[in-house]
């Protein structure tokens, strides 16, 4: 019998290393890790525009829900019926509207003027995940499914003929019906 626990325990330390060196051999492709300074003039500043459009509509959320704004605003400029660029789709104004509420809002715009990569630990976050998301985003699965429009879960907007996709952090994102 105790041959027998011994016998086992080499088999399973067999199997073990077996699994292991096998598991070390299986190629993971790695996520492309850039910097704002690594990117053009005109990616940067799409970068940018995503990123101050994530710290002001998702700086304090998971990094999920990060990424789930990153994704509303690449779907939107991805889809026909809006802009094509970060930057337009960001500004993208319906009369006095914005579509990102943040755009509007004077104070806002004061304090926006205001990030830059030396002064705010947060925005320089906001600009590292931005700047991943932009050369990664094929790579990513959307936690949104596909969403084009979201709103805070304090928020009560009257949209109809919208379905919703997910609930990631505070907010609640949708497609529309039409």
């Amino acid at each position: 019998m105790r041959y027998f626990y011994l016998l086992m325990s080499i088999c399973f330390s067999c199997v073990l290393l077996f699994f292991t060196l096998t598991m070390a051999s299986i190629h993971v492709p790695l996520k492309i890790k850039v910097g704002l300074q690594d990117l053009t003039p005109e990616t940067k500043k799409e970068v940018e525009c995503l990123a101050q459009n994530l710290y002001f509509e998702s700086a304090f959320e998971p990094l999920i829900g990060q990424v789930a704004v990153a994704f509303v605003t690449l779907n939107r400029k991805n889809n026909e019926a809006f802009p094509n660029t970060f930057c337009e789709v960001v500004k993208q104004r319906h009369g006095a509207t914005c579509q990102f509420s943040w755009f509007c809002q004077k104070d806002l715009i004061k304090r926006k003027n205001n990030l830059t990569i030396h002064n705010n630990l947060v925005y320089n976050d906001m600009i590292e995940i931005a700047t991943n998301f932009y050369v990664n985003h094929e790579l990513l699965e959307d936690p949104t499914k596909g969403a084009l429009f979201y709103h805070a879960d304090y928020v009560k907007p009257n949209w109809k003929n919208m379905i919703r996709t997910a609930y990631i952090g505070r907010h609640i994102f949708y497609l529309s019906k039409i």
